[in-house]
């Protein structure tokens, strides 16, 4: 694909497929390439008319559908970078979050209108808001989505754009729960996208899953991809995309055939979502990131979907999809662990560096860095925190620290081993958090397990929380002796709490703040 600015996306789909369906909700609306250009552009002109023009950011503050997605391309054809937030989040969350990264509009749902405006934590007054949905009443200085949709406005002229203008801030948890925004170019973008159209090959026929929140970068290549392709992008919204069975027949109703998530809903989908029926019409095209996936869920999925093709994608949000592996067709019957996270995603380059900076050997364990022109602008507003990222290189050269260990097998494929910063140093020895959960995974009983390490007087000891599959036993002795077969003694947990579900972030991902406030209380 040609081009430097995601808002040429658009224009191009729009162009090839004018009347071909661009997106669809679970309601069973939908706007073709044509409408979604229409509503994008009369977005575009409102916003230039407030004001907002090249590196301003606009911030998105409502529930998945229609409305959001032609949102987002009417910010990119503004020329200014849209600005994601968890619309199901505390409202003071998503103010501070936008006050941060100094938004000059926002489109919000009705509901959250007047709450966004009463908490506003300043400076300044509260951005100007287009309020979708039916709203009790609006501000003089604020809009309806219908009124702006309504406007007979010409198509605006393009404002000047460059490739390494600001196109989306992603806010991610920092280890401190203070959110830290993640700039992300269109050259950032178009780096993962010109990948996934070399290596995935995605087509025009393919129906495209909406699964992750917009706010979280899975999302990047549901909206882009797939109007890359001038294909379907079907949204998923927040209740549906976590309730299995519903999820499952949805899936088969509106013929998927792109598939991304995280690997817990693919689980769910595996265990409880109905897709293991014969003449199930399966996602051709299976991707998953954002955590490790078990191998027992992962070879029941590919039992279920045999003949779709299934991809380990791996990365950060500060670099998007950075390296990947293609999961076999049969998945060997001695494998135990998890799949490696793959090889280095062209154009990016991947090192594997010790607490120094300094290379280290092939089958040795280090962090990874990557370099090259996926890789974010830096923190919004956080100098500091951007310098801290990266390590700079001899020749020059910014290496982003993604935290996370890995191991070189000697091809230059990488074998996921945790995080950096959830090493620990009890009694003496080096102890890395995620080994002791990849052990716990390994329980054929376990259906979700966290470990965090706790500090008081007496040193460092190690708390595990576990969740059974149902009717699985649940006997600390006997997830202690489990344990004592794959870690060594000083390895073994000190507590084992079983829970009847971990704590997860709106991603699906653990909430490791929310088990340490878990372990607080049961102390």
């Amino acid at each position: 694909m040609d081009g430097n600015h995601l808002s040429q996306l658009l224009d191009e789909a729009a162009t090839r497929r004018p009347d071909h369906p661009a997106v669809e909700d679970e309601l069973g609306r939908s706007l073709t390439y044509a409408e979604l250009a229409r509503a994008a552009d009369r977005l575009a002109t409102r916003l230039a008319r407030w004001g907002v023009s090249r590196g301003d950011r606009v911030g998105l503050f409502l529930p998945k559908g229609l409305e959001a997605v032609a949102a987002i391309h009417g910010i990119l054809r503004a020329g200014a970078a849209y600005v994601p937030v968890d619309p199901t989040a505390p409202v003071a969350r998503g103010a501070g979050i936008f006050a941060s990264g100094g938004v000059k509009a926002v489109v919000v749902a009705a509901e959250l209108a007047s709450e966004l405006h009463r908490a506003w934590p300043g400076p300044g007054p509260s951005p100007r808001l287009i309020v979708v949905g039916e709203a009790a009443s609006l501000d003089p200085c604020d809009a309806s989505w219908d009124e702006i949709n309504q406007d007979d406005a010409p198509t605006p002229l393009p404002p000047p754009r460059a490739a390494d203008d600001l196109a989306y801030i992603l806010y991610t948890s920092g280890s401190t729960g203070q959110p830290k925004g993640v700039m992300l170019s269109h050259t950032n973008a178009f780096t993962f996208l010109d990948w996934c159209d070399h290596d995935l090959e995605t087509t025009t026929d393919d129906r495209f899953s909406s699964h992750a929140p917009f706010h979280f970068d899975l999302s990047v290549f549901d909206l882009f991809v797939s109007c890359q392709n001038a294909a379907t992008l079907v949204v998923i919204g927040e209740t549906l995309s976590k309730e299995p069975a519903r999820l499952g027949a949805f899936i088969a109703e509106r013929r998927i055939s792109v598939w991304y998530s995280a690997p817990s809903i693919l689980t769910l989908l595996a265990r409880h979502g109905g897709i293991e029926v014969p003449g199930y019409p399966a996602p051709r095209l299976v991707l998953f990131a954002g955590e490790v996936f078990p191998i027992t869920p992962l070879r029941q999925l590919r039992e279920c979907w045999p003949n779709a093709t299934l991809w380990n994608l791996y990365g950060p949000t500060e670099t998007n999809v950075c390296t990947a592996h293609r999961i076999p067709a049969t998945i060997p019957d001695d494998r135990t662990g998890p799949f490696p996270i793959g090889n280095v995603c062209p154009p990016l380059r991947a090192r594997v560096v010790d607490e120094q900076g300094n290379d280290v050997a092939p089958g040795s364990i280090g962090e990874l860095v990557i370099a090259g022109p996926g890789v974010m602008r830096g923190y919004f507003g956080q100098p500091e925190l951007t310098r801290q990222a990266f390590l700079h290189g001899e020749e020059g050269t910014s290496w982003y620290h993604t935290g996370d260990l890995v191991v070189d097998d000697g091809t230059g494929c990488f074998a996921f081993h945790g995080r950096r910063d959830r090493m620990v140093k009890k009694r003496g020895y080096r102890i890395e958090l995620g080994e002791i959960e990849s052990a716990l995974y390994r329980h054929e009983g376990v259906d979700r397990a966290a470990v965090i390490a706790k500090t008081d007087d007496t040193g460092v000891s190690i708390a595990a929380f576990v969740a059974m599959k149902p009717a699985q036993k649940k006997s600390i002795i006997a997830m202690k002796r489990h344990c004592t077969t794959h870690l060594p003694q000083y390895m073994v947990p000190d507590s084992i709490t079983f829970v009847s579900a971990l704590p997860t972030t709106s991603t699906d991902k653990v909430d490791y703040q929310g088990l340490k406030q878990l372990a607080t209380a049961d102390a």
